[in-house]
């Protein structure tokens, strides 16, 4: 490795945070420019209302790698999580609640009551993404394969005709070949509630991309993080400065500097010049692309190109402090485990999980969303005072911006209060139950966390944004058109989520170049 090597990484997200850890470990000279006064990025702890922390943006650790968790000693500089089973509730107007278990056999015999056909269905519907994930999951520590190369994998494993159908058949008409019961159908069409449009082929295969946390074995690390998702992030910094690195927050890159075809380093926006042999930016690709870098420095239809990237449909964060607990009793009966309200997602039916999708990409703000109400507190009593809670909803999926040239400013608070009055219809003392509020819209992410649109996965998460085209075909490597400049963020390859899986694999191709 060349000595002295000087590593610069845009943006102290989490997989910024990984890449630095990584590169540190082998001996780099790595520094982490952070635009905001705290690290994280979409993976923060922030105190909302005095005494009440709530995690900003992400919410729940499902699949962070084991591998990154590990590497890095994670636990070592204070990572903990609480373990939760179940792991979702999924409750309906008229009463009923279906409940995930990470045990098939415990969710099954749930079902057998109310949904007898369906019960032994679930069999072979979890038969189908276990075989899918083994293979799939083989993929996240690395660059992705190619369709070929994927192919052939599926060959060699016979399951050919598993791979057709996760390339070519939606994820409703896959569900509905397995079950007949609507409730059913409706909890799981939201079971990895990443994949867009669930009537698009290939729906089921960004599913399947996504379903790594149902089948993983370590169940240790799926659950409510201590201190909220700022947790992670924050024993993430702690390793990487144990390890060499600097992280150093109020330092906003204005722009990446290039000389002769390659990276020199970047300009703050107070004007610093920072000189490096390595940039690698932890923005989304078109931040990066198109306002990070001078347009000479790139060709313009690989601009073009950048431009064309989808983020059609962002999420909204509602944020609130409560006195107690919402009453999901007529749900999950009197006296209830309040464990059970750790995770819970509010979509009725199949529709509902389409309408919404349709709804953000034509520009409406919908009144038929998926939404996944968090009390981390029944677990974690760090995060709100003693007897109170946090509660959290992540509402999908709504338009980045508004048509017409309307704001989402004009919309926060009538339309938190119509979210306010939705849970209530579920938990009839919710609203009373409200110490305070807010709710970050598309707009507000966007303008707080610095994502293009508020897309949270920087890219939309939809098929011809996957695997070996994501960011774009050809470009999927983590490198850049620009030499020594690298990406290593949720718009590469494995996607988004809190996984560690780009900045782990960005800190390795920058090894492999350096070595070489």
């Amino acid at each position: 490795m060349p000595e002295n090597t000087k590593v610069i990484i845009i943006g102290a997200g989490h997989n910024g945070l990984v890449a630095a850890g990584y590169l540190a470990r082998a001996g780099l000279n790595v520094h982490v420019l952070e635009r905001r006064d705290i690290v994280g990025g979409a993976v923060v702890t922030e105190e909302w209302f005095p005494g009440y922390h709530i995690s900003t943006c992400s919410y729940i650790c499902h699949i962070l790698q084991k591998k990154v968790i590990d590497d890095l000693e994670l636990r070592r500089y204070g990572f903990h999580v609480y373990p939760i089973d179940p792991s979702r509730v999924h409750p309906y107007p008229d009463g009923k609640a279906f409940t995930f278990w990470h045990d098939d056999a415990h969710t099954v015999e749930e079902m057998r009551d109310e949904y007898p056909e369906d019960a032994e269905a679930w069999w072979a519907w979890a038969d189908f993404w276990h075989r899918a994930v083994a293979i799939l999951s083989d993929y996240y520590l690395g660059p992705p394969p190619s369709l070929a190369e994927l192919t052939d994998r599926f060959r060699a494993e016979g399951e050919e005709e598993l791979l057709e159908t996760l390339l070519t058949v939606p994820l409703k008409d896959l569900i509905n070949r397995f079950f007949t019961s609507e409730e059913v159908k409706a909890a799981v069409s939201t079971g990895a509630f990443d994949m867009g449009d669930i009537s698009a082929p290939g729906s089921a295969y960004i599913t399947a991309l996504y379903r790594f946390s149902a089948f993983r074995d370590d169940t240790e690390n799926y659950g409510i993080v201590r201190g909220g998702m700022g947790g992670i992030t924050q024993s993430m910094a702690a390793s990487a400065e144990a390890s060499g690195a600097t992280i150093r927050t109020g330092a906003e890159v204005k722009r990446i500097l290039t000389n002769n075809g390659s990276v020199s380093g970047v300009e703050l926006s107070d004007g610093e010049v920072i000189d490096a042999d390595v940039v690698i930016s932890n923005a989304d690709p078109k931040r990066t692309y198109l306002t990070l870098i001078d347009e000479a420095d790139i060709d313009s239809e690989f601009i073009d190109e950048v431009k064309a990237l989808k983020t059609q449909a962002a999420s909204a964060k509602f944020l609130c402090a409560i006195r107690e607990l919402p009453d999901f009793s007529r749900h999950l009966g009197p006296g209830f485990n309040p464990e059970y309200l750790a995770m819970m997602t509010i979509c009725p039916t199949v529709d509902q999980s389409e309408m919404a999708w349709n709804d953000a990409v034509n520009g409406r703000i919908t009144k038929t969303p998926i939404m996944q109400l968090q009390i981390p507190s029944v677990y974690d009593p760090t995060v709100a005072p003693d007897g109170h809670h946090v509660l959290s909803l992540w509402i999908y999926f709504l338009p980045p911006h508004l048509p017409d040239g309307d704001s989402w400013s004009n919309h926060r608070q009538s339309h938190g209060e119509w979210l306010i009055d939705y849970v209530t219809s579920y938990a009839p003392n919710f609203r009373d139950s409200i110490i305070d509020w807010t709710l970050l819209t598309p707009e507000d992410i966007e303008e707080r966390v610095g994502l293009t649109d508020g897309n949270i996965r920087h890219l939309d998460m939809i098929p011809q944004q996957m695997m070996s085209r994501r960011p774009l075909p050809g470009w999927s490597d983590y490198r850049s058109p620009i030499a020594n400049l690298y990406l290593c963020g949720a718009g590469n390859h494995p996607g988004g989520e809190v996984t560690g899986a780009p900045g782990h694999n960005a800190a390795h191709v920058v090894l492999e170049d350096l070595s070489r």
